[in-house]
């Protein structure tokens, strides 16, 4: 019997993150050996399974996330010899306490199943090495204080995916156990629309193109992700682009995920030689395009000031809704930092041309 355990990185993570602990969910791949007695699949599982319950092993089987044979099964299916078991599993809680904190959040939609929020730049999602409260996750056991997948010890309740502590924009949370199971397959299967915006130094050479390249932890800063071409570390890691504006020398643009590994449209961005503006994980904090007149560069630490933090906002999202299968599409507007700095830029650059 040969098994797989793929990790999953579901958008990106909080700088502090710590290595090894990005999975939102887990997808298990085991191909039952030749000689494999009929024996059903729930039971099958429990005994392959790290840290696997029946009542986990019941609820990823009720949303559709067992399959045998590239098909959805019941926990009553049988497994035969050579049958191919994929499961996504929600990642096994961890021991630490939530304590709710009623701190302000913008909730855009919210029913029975989920909610939908446009988190602001500075929050950072859920806990994680030194970040212990004021996070997302504490105000939504808060707001939720009576939903039993709120209550207790996990400190990633109802999350399939989370984007940076100074990234702003959507994110989609499960009150349910089977909500979260469904938008987990989801995301893992790449049937959910998310798009970004950004401000990069520099001008692309491109209206449109598309960076791939393995991201993995960098060798020597583990805070930040590199790129490996030639995939010898890391995870494979696809971004697509589009030029929405030049403006001298910073760009806007519009990124699409066609995977979701950490700190990716940054690292990426960084890569190519075009790193996000004020982006200080990455390079993008220092003056890197324009010229060496002293007026440009107090112009460029205004802009620094006007939005003190990478300029990269999470700003569509949609996705299929677990209970009622109805496509839900969600767009936030810019927050006023990245809008003051994009109209700060346009006013430089209309100054320029008037007199050239």
């Amino acid at each position: 019997m040969t098994e797989e355990y793929e990790d999953t990185d579901e958008l990106e993570l909080e700088d502090e993150e710590q290595p090894g602990g990005n999975e939102m969910y887990e997808h298990y791949r085991i191909e039952a050996d030749r000689g494999q007695i009929p024996l059903r699949i729930d039971k099958f599982l429990m005994t392959r399974l790290p840290n696997a319950s029946r009542t986990k092993i019941q609820e990823a089987a009720d949303a559709g996330n067992i399959r045998a044979n590239e098909k959805a099964v019941k926990p009553n299916y049988k497994v035969k010899p050579g049958d191919v078991i994929s499961v996504v599993m929600s990642y096994p809680k961890r021991d630490m306490e939530i304590i709710p904190e009623n701190i302000p959040h913008n909730i855009v939609y919210e029913d029975e199943h989920l909610l939908v929020v446009n988190k602001e730049a500075g929050m950072v999602v859920h806990p994680a090495f030194g970040h212990f409260n004021g996070t997302l996750v504490h105000a939504l056991a808060w707001h939720l204080k009576d939903n039993p997948l709120f209550q207790g010890n996990d400190f990633r309740p109802g999350l399939v995916h989370r984007i940076d502590k100074d990234t702003s924009g959507l994110l989609v949370i499960a009150k349910t156990e089977e909500a979260k199971s469904h938008l987990a397959l989801q995301f893992f299967n790449k049937a959910s629309d998310r798009k970004y915006i950004a401000v990069c130094w520099g001008n692309l050479k491109e209206d449109t193109g598309t960076i791939t390249g393995h991201i993995g932890r960098h060798p020597v800063n583990r805070k930040t992700m590199a790129v490996y071409p030639d995939g010898s570390h890391g995870k494979h890691a696809v971004t697509h682009y589009k030029v929405i504006e030049r403006l001298g020398y910073v760009n806007v643009v519009e990124c699409i995920l066609e995977t979701g590994r950490t700190h990716q449209i940054r690292a990426h961005f960084k890569h190519i030689g075009h790193p996000l503006f004020n982006d200080a994980e990455y390079g993008g904090h220092e003056i890197l395009k324009g010229t060496t007149f002293s007026k440009y560069k107090q112009f460029v630490n205004n802009c620094f000031t006007l939005c003190p933090r990478q300029a990269l906002h999470a700003k569509t999202l949609g996705f299929s809704h677990p209970a009622t299968g109805e496509r839900m599409a969600f767009d936030s507007p810019l927050p006023e930092d990245m809008s003051r700095l994009i109209e700060k830029w346009k006013n430089y650059t209309a100054g320029r041309e008037e007199t050239a």
